[in-house]
């Protein structure tokens, strides 16, 4: 098979290699050239015999509920200084970028929608932002015609929404978007994006024309104890104000948490869930008269059965190494129809012997042995 070099000394096929994103009207030179410059991309295709599942950069993430994480790419166009997983052009971490085919992908949700039974949601999400992926409303209309599949949301940072892109989203029948918004003060929003060219008039106004669409709204801002503590009531009282959540809740506000490899931004006070729930969701609440600690109820998400796991924790299994990983000494192995994250990995073919040593929500974390 021929293969072409990533930069990191690793070949991998032609079938699913690519430099970077194809131009269309959802994506701008802002959010590729710089992802271009930055990291491989690798374009994940049937061809590739990558599977879809075991990783959380991309494919389908099943954690036993009716709704699916769906997953087709997660380049990123801000450089959020919270970033959980240091994604965008300024990151240091980052090696790899992943874009999944798109017929692929759905033939994957078909069958896994067909274990869960009815009712099922697919929020299409990313470790970055999910309207970069070229084909987002062709994804969206095919997920919205597979049987049993009930709603599909979007999470998004709102930099490309506008008439045109929201037009589209609505054609294709999407339920509802989840818009992270952190502040509505334009120097804070600013920082908060990590881009210069951050325009909050922009996105407040997409916010609206989605409010106003047949599109539900939900408005997910991080909260940054010491940071953003005065842009929090501005931005409820906004959700309130262009009728946000028609039919699901109309917000959805996120606990600050630190991670090994994300960002923390100088300052910023990491509370406890108790504080979080008692000291800032329960004030909020009862000043503005406004649902703010929801539950999955919220959005009819039920428990249902697992896909089964193929590994349990300490196993020691072979793997083929397939593919750079996203971090940088990360290699993603192959086995048993199931992605494996191999960290601390050097060795970039051939087959591994590794230890597995996380299954969590069947996503499989191994190291070498």
């Amino acid at each position: 098979m021929s293969g072409r070099d990533t930069g990191s000394g690793q070949t991998v096929p032609d079938s699913f290699c690519h430099k970077n994103y194809p131009a269309t009207s959802f994506c701008d030179c802002r959010s590729t050239e710089a992802l271009a410059q930055t990291m491989t991309h690798l374009r994940i295709t049937k061809d590739s015999a990558i599977p879809l599942l075991g990783s959380i950069y991309f494919g389908v993430v099943d954690r036993g509920t009716s709704l699916l994480q769906v997953r087709p790419g997660c380049g990123c166009n801000l450089n959020c200084p919270f970033c959980s997983v240091d994604a965008g052009p300024a990151s240091t971490t980052r090696a790899t970028s992943y874009e999944v085919e798109r017929e692929y992908l759905v033939d994957y949700v078909r069958d896994i929608a067909q274990f869960k039974g009815d009712g099922v949601e697919c929020h299409i999400d990313s470790p970055g932002e999910p309207m970069i992926y070229p084909e987002i409303a062709e994804l969206i209309s095919d997920l919205k015609s597979i049987q049993g599949v009930s709603a599909i949301s979007l999470q998004t940072n709102g930099t490309l929404l506008n008439d045109h892109t929201i037009a589209a989203l609505e054609s294709a029948g999407l339920d509802r978007i989840n818009l992270s918004l952190h502040a509505l003060d334009p120097a804070i929003a600013q920082q908060l994006s990590g881009v210069p060219w951050f325009d909050i008039e922009k996105i407040t106004d997409a916010a609206r024309a989605v409010a106003a669409s047949t599109i539900d709204l939900l408005i997910a801002p991080v909260y940054l104890p010491n940071i953003n503590d005065a842009e929090i009531p501005k931005l409820i009282r906004f959700a309130q104000e262009i009728g946000a959540g028609k039919r699901f809740p109309p917000l959805g506000i996120q606990k600050f948490e630190r991670y090994k490899y994300g960002r923390t931004p100088k300052g910023v006070k990491v509370q406890s869930w108790w504080q979080f729930y008692n000291r800032s969701l329960k004030p909020w609440e009862k000043e503005f008269d406004c649902k703010l600690i929801i539950s999955p109820q919220d959005f009819g998400t039920e428990r249902r059965s697992m896909l089964p796991k193929v590994f349990h924790k300490g196993e020691k299994v072979t793997v083929e190494i397939r593919a750079p990983g996203w971090i940088r000494s990360e290699q993603l192995g192959v086995a048993r129809d199931r992605v494996v994250s191999v960290m601390g990995c050097l060795k970039t073919s051939g087959n591994l012997r590794v230890k597995i040593v996380s299954t969590k929500h069947g996503i499989y974390v191994a190291v070498p042995v």
